[in-house]
């Protein structure tokens, strides 16, 4: 996670990292207070959004992988648009309509049968590649999805290409998968 983006940014302020933690802990120690509060937050972002004429868009899991229409969050707020990324396949397979979520590749062993499901479903994959962004990975066309999170988010049956930042940028562990097309071209 450290590589992904826990301590990327701003998450190398120590104030940021308690702030992350601090609500870490409201919502599993007062998981009630923790949603009332959140749907205050999300009837008045609605309403700003309204004002404005605007479809909102909101990302609950930057450092998490909640499965929020099990709480009933994006049901309670069809107006808006949630976006996140997830490493379980099973929460690609059947959200809500307002709920877009973008499967998170690894290269790692472990997550050799999420990412065999997450092709199958067509869903959006993202991938970090090093060295540049390739043409085609695994048979389905790649995208700069560096440029917008939200337009990532419905990019049905392409891989969502980001490239590492940070530290991330000397991951070895197969989260930052080496471009195939530099490997083709080596050989």
């Amino acid at each position: 996670m450290a590589d992904c983006l826990a301590e990327q940014g701003r998450g190398r302020f120590a104030s940021v990292r308690d702030a992350r933690q601090n609500k870490a802990e409201f919502f599993q120690t007062d998981r009630p207070g923790f949603l009332d509060q959140l749907r205050r937050e999300l009837l008045n972002f609605e309403r700003v959004c309204e004002r404005s004429g605007e479809r909102g868009a909101v990302r609950l899991n930057v450092l998490s992988d909640i499965d929020w229409s099990k709480l009933g969050i994006p049901q309670a707020f069809p107006r808006l648009l949630f976006v996140d990324y997830t490493k379980c396949v099973t929460r690609v397979e059947k959200t809500p309509d307002n709920y877009r979520l973008i499967f998170s590749y690894s290269g790692r062993p472990q997550y050799r049968n999420q990412n065999r499901r997450a092709f199958l479903t067509g869903a959006p994959v993202a991938v970090v590649f090093r060295g540049g962004f390739p043409r085609k990975f695994r048979g389905r066309p790649v995208i700069d999805g560096d440029r917008d999170d939200i337009a990532n988010a419905f990019a049905a049956g392409q891989i969502v290409a980001l490239t590492p930042k940070g530290s991330a940028a000397r991951d070895r562990s197969g989260f930052v998968i080496d471009n195939p097309d530099l490997i083709g071209a080596a050989s």
